[in-house]
């Protein structure tokens, strides 16, 4: 799919309406455990990548080998053969920590596809974000860095 032609659906796409969201009051920084949600399909391997259109996603162990599974053909994918801190910044995060600047990298990290329908987006917002959010909170996490790929 050219460049030209994604840009076309993407302008005439609707934005959906999320309501109000709940404050939080997280801690300080240096106190917070903080994980990573990335839309950049990443899996372990032995694992399956969420493809485009489905709504669900995969937990990442902190430690764990990982893989790109974005699909599109457009994404440029050196960055991350470079540097996967660039989509997925765990190292940075353990140097945070070591620093003091962050409390503690959460023990597992979320992985959605970002290629998602305007059709799958509600099932994201009630089904699937809800049990991720409860997952992060049953691992005490208080921050989340998000890579939107």
């Amino acid at each position: 799919m050219g460049d030209e032609r994604i840009r076309s659906m993407a302008s005439s796409a609707p934005a959906p309406e999320l309501g109000p969201t709940m404050p939080v009051d997280p801690p300080p920084l240096a106190e917070a455990r903080v994980a990573i949600v990335t839309t950049a399909a990443l899996f372990s391997p032995g694992g399956a990548p969420v493809r485009g259109g489905d709504p669900g996603f995969t937990v990442l162990d902190d430690g764990a080998d990982l893989r790109l599974g974005h699909e599109s053909m457009n994404f440029d994918r050196s960055g991350w053969t470079i540097d996967p801190n660039v989509v997925f910044p765990r190292e940075r995060l353990h140097e945070m920590a070591n620093d003091g600047v962050i409390g503690s990298v959460a023990r597992r990290h979320l992985s959605f596809a970002g290629n998602q329908q305007p059709s799958t987006l509600s099932a994201i917002a009630i089904d699937s974000g809800p049990a991720a959010a409860a997952l992060l909170r049953e691992d005490g996490v208080n921050v989340v860095v998000l890579t939107p790929i």
